[in-house]
């Protein structure tokens, strides 16, 4: 049997998603606590590879069990084993054929950045933080450059493995709420470092060290060298993921509060 799992989690506490010998990962405890209620050992796919630092607001999971459970015990039995910092939204026996990273259609992150001259305390680890004022207008006219099918190598990282530079970014939407500029991208997949390279990139051109012009000459050079510098991962969030309707799981997309109007509104009213 197939098993999908929605998840969140707080990336701060964890070396990344990815399973290390140091079992210091998100996969390492939810394989640990899977495993608790199995009574087997488990391995998780994952849609989206998060690296240190990074949250997760839906990230879409998938595992083989050859015991039968019902979907509560996949949920609460497994958040019982899991820290704090991790959950599990829901569980849904799938086919076969199912697999949650190349059966995803299009994937999503978001990035929150308090835009403020006093770095960030209570939300330390949750936000990105840029301290001179930004052009949101001028972040929104840089981004259309980046919209659709394009070389993406002058935004991918030098550890980068994947096999091609070329991904196609359906939407990128920048927009201030309260003390928060939040950076939402919506691609077929994504490369290291892609959205804080850009996110960067777009900062650039917010504080005025070059037009948003200058955008698309970063992107046609496809040299990383030519880029801002890449962003901290404090403020990113893996925030969905889609699937063709006949799998059957819920609306990939993750739970918006405290991560959009209500966080802003509380930044906001903090930083006046």
């Amino acid at each position: 049997m197939r098993i999908a799992l929605g998840l969140e989690y707080d990336g701060s506490r964890f070396c990344g998603w990815q399973s290390q010998a140091e079992g210091c990962s998100v996969q390492d405890a939810l394989e640990r606590a899977l495993g608790e209620v199995a009574g087997h050992p488990v391995r998780v796919a994952a849609a989206g590879r998060t690296d240190a630092g990074v949250h997760a607001l839906m990230q879409v999971v998938h595992f083989d069990t050859n015991v039968t459970r019902p979907e509560t015990a996949w949920v609460r039995g497994t958040n019982a084993h899991l820290p704090s910092s991790v959950a599990v939204l829901w569980a849904r026996p799938v086919a076969e054929d199912f697999h949650a990273r190349f059966s995803a259609r299009e994937r999503s992150y978001r990035y929150l950045l308090l835009n403020h001259p006093v770095r960030p305390a209570a939300a330390h680890g949750r936000v990105g933080w840029f301290h001179q004022p930004l052009d949101v207008a001028r972040m929104q006219a840089a981004a259309r450059y980046l919209v659709g099918e394009h070389d993406f190598s002058a935004f991918r990282s030098s550890e980068c493995q994947a096999r091609t530079p070329v991904r196609t970014l359906s939407r990128l939407e920048v927009r201030r709420v309260g003390a928060l500029v939040v950076f939402d991208l919506w691609a077929n997949a994504f490369l290291h470092h892609m959205v804080r390279n850009i996110v960067g990139c777009l900062v650039y051109v917010g504080k005025g060290k070059h037009p948003p012009e200058w955008l698309q000459e970063v992107l046609q050079g496809r040299d990383r060298a030519r880029g801002a510098p890449t962003f901290p991962a404090a403020g990113l969030y893996f925030s969905g993921v889609r699937y063709e309707p006949r799998w059957g799981l819920p609306e990939g997309r993750g739970r918006e509060l405290p991560f959009d109007a209500e966080l802003g509104a509380v930044m906001d009213s903090a930083f006046r």
